[in-house]
């Protein structure tokens, strides 16, 4: 049999390892920025032309390369940051395994034009797919210009999957604001054929957040700052009230380098305990300087996931941290050490003589079956005073107080509570003739009479809605019985389903109102929220809003959907950017889709708001002539049934 195994090729080789290094264009950005830094640039412009698709241009200032290093850059595992495997161990630089370049001339064409400093001519290289196409001297500024033209142009099966433009450009910017972050001390600068996206000038890392993140965030920040022998940390962290439910901005940065560390984030997390609402989470910007030796950054292609040695006290060091924070803050309670008013105790002077035990009083006259007030009182007047009553056939119990009781305390009296009168609201039709408008949403609709939901709900039985019995339990379920059993609605879902079908079906008919904004609201968005946003906008205005765009990030809002009384246009519109974020998709129609969810959500009645017999009524009736009367949008359980036999088994 001959021989199976060979060598591959150089060409085929790198674009295997491509695949690992270079995933989109912002993979380019990111190793194209890091050598840059590592060149000791401080000066760094990032040019993006059709969301890096066509061309991604990184101009610096730094010290460039001569003309053998030029041109040795572009072969794999060639690299000036380590000598030997020891060097592994003492990492100070962003870049050292001599793959990115490789990679990148693998996949795409490659410009490079470098002089050193002091150097009067320079060297201008050009790369195809791994090729040398010419090298030649070149007239160019101190520094480097790398320019990076149709990437995977060689490899049409990984280019057709990329995404759309928007969220390419996204991803560009979430990777330029990362490094950009993580070094205040450099300026950068990044633009398109279109304009100047973000200018960030070298500074402190208290402007680089504000300068990225805009001036709303300044006065959400708290100052951390922890020296140890194990590690340095530095930075801000949230204060309790900027905390939301997605889209907090969340930065880990070690020895200046990006990471990911959901570890640490719960160190955080837990810091926060019952200062925040459950499921909340806080925004925070952490530098922490570490030994080299104690740390691994070579176990990812990306270098994001970083293993530590000590993780376990590094932990336990920044919980106290952010602790520390939030006590300088006064976010923690304190305890209250005032004497003043306070009985005075005498200080025990060791003799035993002199310690007396507590004497037990007891009153003889106290009778549990004849006081119902005060039990140290003997009064006649007290023993007449209890109203319970038992019957065969109804009872009432009503425990009463005495309002000339000693104790100093204005008691109020307790209501009536009757068999037919349970603890959760069961609201009279006497209450819905005052307002029989519903509250939780606007317009009347004709609905049949009987109606049926397709699952849960037996298609051979009848169920008039019109004449039902509706009690409202914990102000969330509606609790009905039906001749199946007991049927349960939950509200909010419920009204959520109807908003978010209204919603969808008004869009196809384009007959979603607005409502003019009698002062418009600014809205201040990161460069990585204003390209989501700008990716939404049709979208929107589909929906009702209307946003004009002033620059650097923030928009006018000057119109929203009509039915948005009460919520906040600017917060509305920041969690619906931060839900785009988290679930970022191309198709317009499953980001309509998200967006109506989002506001509806937003629009749904809270859990606890109590409804009107009618207005239950209308809600149940708006349900089952739904689409999907069983469930949300996102998949949630809206009705169920309790059985009579279930019923019954629980209650035998």
């Amino acid at each position: 049999m001959s021989d199976i195994i060979h060598l591959l090729p150089d060409s085929v080789a790198n674009q295997i390892a491509a695949g690992e290094v270079i995933q989109r264009p912002a993979s380019i950005v990111k190793e194209l920025l890091e050598n840059s830094l590592d060149a000791g640039a401080t000066s760094i412009e990032l040019i993006v032309t059709d969301a890096g698709k066509t061309s991604l241009q990184v101009i610096d200032n730094g010290k460039g390369m001569s003309e053998t290093d030029a041109r040795l850059s572009f072969e794999r595992h060639a690299t000036s940051k380590i000598h030997s495997a020891t060097d592994l161990f003492a990492l100070r630089t962003m870049g050292f395994r001599g793959e990115a370049l490789a990679s990148i001339a693998a996949v795409a064409q490659v410009e490079l034009r470098t002089r050193q400093k002091g150097d009067e001519i320079g060297t201008k290289i050009n790369i195809e797919g791994s090729r040398l196409i010419s090298q030649e001297p070149d007239l160019c500024g101190e520094g480097t210009i790398f320019t990076v033209n149709n990437i995977f142009f060689n490899i049409p099966a990984r280019r057709k999957f990329l995404k759309s433009n928007q969220t390419e450009m996204a991803n560009i910017m979430a990777e330029f604001e990362r490094i950009a972050l993580a070094h205040p001390d450099v300026s950068f600068k990044i633009s398109s054929p279109s304009g100047l996206l973000l200018m960030l000038p070298a500074g402190n890392f208290r402007q680089r957040i504000v300068g990225i993140f805009g001036k709303r965030i300044d006065k959400n920040l708290l100052n951390v700052s922890v020296e140890t022998p194990i590690v340095r940390i530095s930075g801000y962290t949230g204060i309790p009230e900027s905390s939301k439910k997605k889209g907090a901005q969340q930065f880990f940065f070690v020895n200046g380098r990006y990471m990911r560390h959901p570890y640490f984030a719960k160190a955080i997390q837990t810091a926060y305990e019952r200062l925040i609402p459950e499921g909340e989470m806080v925004p925070f910007f952490l530098q922490l300087e570490v030994d080299p030796s104690k740390i691994d950054v070579n176990i990812h292609p990306t270098k994001t996931e970083i293993k530590f040695e000590d993780d376990q006290v590094i932990w336990q060091i920044i919980l106290a941290a952010i602790r520390e924070a939030l006590g300088k803050y006064n976010a923690i309670p304190t305890i209250d050490f005032d004497t003043a008013g306070c009985p005075d105790i005498p200080m025990f002077d060791g003799k035993a003589d002199n310690v007396r035990p507590p004497q037990i009083k007891i009153n003889p006259a106290f009778n549990p079956f004849t006081s119902t007030g005060n039990p140290h009182s003997t009064s006649s007047s007290n023993q007449g005073k209890s109203r319970n009553s038992f019957s065969d056939h109804h009872h009432v119990v009503q425990p009463t107080f005495q309002s000339g009781s000693n104790t100093g305390m204005d008691v109020p009296p307790i209501p009536e509570f009757t068999e037919n009168q349970p603890h959760y609201q069961q609201t009279s039709t006497t209450a819905s003739q005052t307002d029989t408008s519903p509250i939780y949403g606007s317009g009347q609709q004709e609905h049949p009479a009987t109606l049926y939901a397709e699952k849960n709900i037996d298609e051979q039985h009848s169920w008039d809605i019109a004449t039902a019995s509706f009690i409202q339990y914990r102000g969330r379920y509606l609790l009905c019985p039906i001749e199946e059993g007991l049927l349960i609605i939950d509200a909010p879902r419920a009204h959520l389903r109807i908003l978010y079908d209204e919603m969808m079906q008004r869009r196809i008919e384009s007959t979603i109102a607005s409502q003019r904004l009698l002062f418009p609201e600014l809205a201040d968005f990161s460069p990585t929220e204003t390209v989501l946003l700008q990716n939404m906008m049709e979208e929107l205005t589909t929906l009702g809003f209307d946003l004009s765009p002033l620059g650097g990030g923030t928009f006018s809002i000057l119109a929203v959907p009509d039915g948005l009384e009460g919520l906040n246009p600017v917060h509305l519109l920041q969690d619906m950017v931060s839900d785009a974020a988290s679930r970022p998709t191309d198709a317009k129609e499953e980001t309509a889709q998200r967006l109506a969810l989002t506001l509806s959500r937003k629009m749904a009645i809270p859990v606890g708001q109590w409804l009107s017999l009618e207005e239950m009524r209308d809600l149940a009736l708006r349900l089952f002539s739904s689409t999907n009367p069983n469930y949300t949008p996102d998949g949630h359980n809206i009705t169920s049934i309790i059985t009579h036999q279930t019923l019954t088994a629980r209650l035998a």
